[in-house]
């Protein structure tokens, strides 16, 4: 069973599964890899996403769109990226569009979230 910290979350997250069975799927395995990498990370609703905060600093947030669902960086460009998954070309920001379940491993979202949650 889900946990969720406040019910804000609860209501987005349900909000999506009652739109897209996929994106609530990938959306949970998303946020289940930030409290497997940090329990300590907290998650609230800005800006129409999950945000995801360590240290009181907000670190990452996941996006859903008819097509895709985003997962932002706000500290991006000072990751580490040999295969050129991030997109992006502002100052800090970088992001990663998931379009299916397999693109979580494929685009090797977990090790970017650890990156995020090691900038903190």
């Amino acid at each position: 069973m889900t946990q969720f910290q406040n019910q804000k979350v609860e209501n987005l997250i349900h909000d999506i599964e009652s739109i897209s069975m996929d994106q609530f799927q990938i959306g949970l395995a998303i946020r289940e890899l930030f409290f497997k990498l940090e329990q300590s990370v907290t998650e609230d609703v800005k800006y129409g996403g999950l945000i995801f905060s360590g240290n009181k600093e907000m670190m990452s947030g996941i996006f859903f769109y008819k097509e895709h669902i985003s997962i932002e960086f706000g500290q991006g460009s000072e990751f580490s990226d040999s295969d050129t998954v991030l997109e992006g070309k502002g100052k800090f920001r970088r992001h990663i569009k998931i379009n299916n379940y397999d693109e979580i491993i494929s685009k090797k979202v977990e090790g970017f979230i650890q990156q995020a949650i090691d900038k903190q």
